[in-house]
């Protein structure tokens, strides 16, 4: 007789996984593969996702660091949804590469922003984390020293400004709320004369997922955020569980890393997923649960996401 397996019950968070930057940027080098052919190079991964990087790599795609290990030819760049800072794209036109941006717009709003702060006069201060592609791209959108790095209250504490008159801030999109939060009220405090961004830079998505995870992270014995390690909106999600007092909280690749010697004695679990992690990934952990516990699944879901985000005009017809 089979022993009964215990019980367990699995809140899923919704919204989850991809979003609408990360579907349009996968979106551009699958187009770009059916339209110009194998290979296709991709400066940095498309996104931070081990998986998708892996099956992109397997239909054609080649992920290089720099374009100097692109070979001169007709094969299309692409750059990553992350953004790329502006010697890049000059580097690329003066070796007559075929250019298909994949930008997140939402990227591409921040650096909009700290271009019209910088021309109207003002100190750029950058709240992100230091050597992230996102947060290299935004610095070498203008000349050195017009963007400082802060990354923490201390660091804000410690900023000496050039003139604290004329001062703006920006943020890394994929950071977590209350931290972010902190950060850019300590700049407030100490430069009251500081511009901030019209509108949150703190993507939708990242915004929604960590809202998702706090609304039951609070319930759960463990949980499982299902994303790449050097993804910096899965890390923060799994910092969120941990945050909210989730008394185990695990940022997994795949089914292969769950650490099954701390979830032995669940009984509830949540399971969220970065904004760069398939969906098929979070159906092959809970399979795994599956294996080993009576699995009842709930979703819960707090907002409804409906963005979507158009493809670069070069791929629009081919996609059509």
């Amino acid at each position: 007789m089979t022993p009964q397996k215990p019980p367990l019950k699995v809140l899923l968070c919704a919204p989850r996984g991809f979003c609408a930057g990360v579907v349009r940027a996968i979106d551009v080098v699958e187009h770009a593969l059916k339209l110009f052919g194998a290979p296709v190079y991709v400066r940095h991964e498309i996104v931070h996702n081990k998986y998708v990087v892996e099956s992109l790599r397997r239909k054609g795609a080649v992920f290089v660091e720099e374009l100097d290990e692109v070979p001169d030819g007709d094969a299309p760049v692409i750059f990553s949804a992350h953004g790329v800072a502006k010697t890049i794209p000059a580097e690329a036109q003066r070796r007559n590469f075929t250019v298909l941006d994949a930008t997140c717009p939402l990227v591409t709003k921040v650096h909009r922003e700290a271009e019209i702060h910088h021309k109207r006069g003002r100190e750029i201060v950058l709240v992100g984390h230091a050597g992230h592609p996102e947060v290299v791209g935004t610095i070498g959108q203008l000349p050195d020293g017009a963007v400082r790095l802060v990354q923490t209250v201390e660091d804000v504490e410690a900023f000496v400004p050039n003139d604290p008159s004329a001062l703006a801030f920006v943020t890394q999109t994929t950071l977590s709320v209350e931290e972010t939060s902190e950060i850019v009220e300590a700049l407030k405090r100490r430069f009251p004369m500081i511009v901030g961004p019209h509108k949150e830079d703190i993507c939708y998505a990242t915004t929604n997922r960590q809202e998702a995870v706090k609304s039951i992270a609070h319930l759960c014995d463990a949980f499982i955020t299902v994303g790449s390690p050097n993804s910096s909106n899965s890390q923060r999600l799994r910092e969120v569980a941990e945050r909210m007092g989730c008394p185990y909280s695990q940022l997994v690749d795949s089914k292969d890393q769950l650490d099954w010697s701390n979830l032995e004695n669940i009984r509830t679990i949540g399971v969220s997923a970065g904004a760069s992690a398939p969906e098929i990934l979070v159906e092959q952990i809970i399979d795994a649960f599956a294996e080993r516990f009576e699995v009842e699944v709930e979703t819960v879901a707090t907002v409804e996401e409906n963005m979507f985000f158009p493809l670069p005009r070069p791929l629009r017809g081919a996609a059509a």
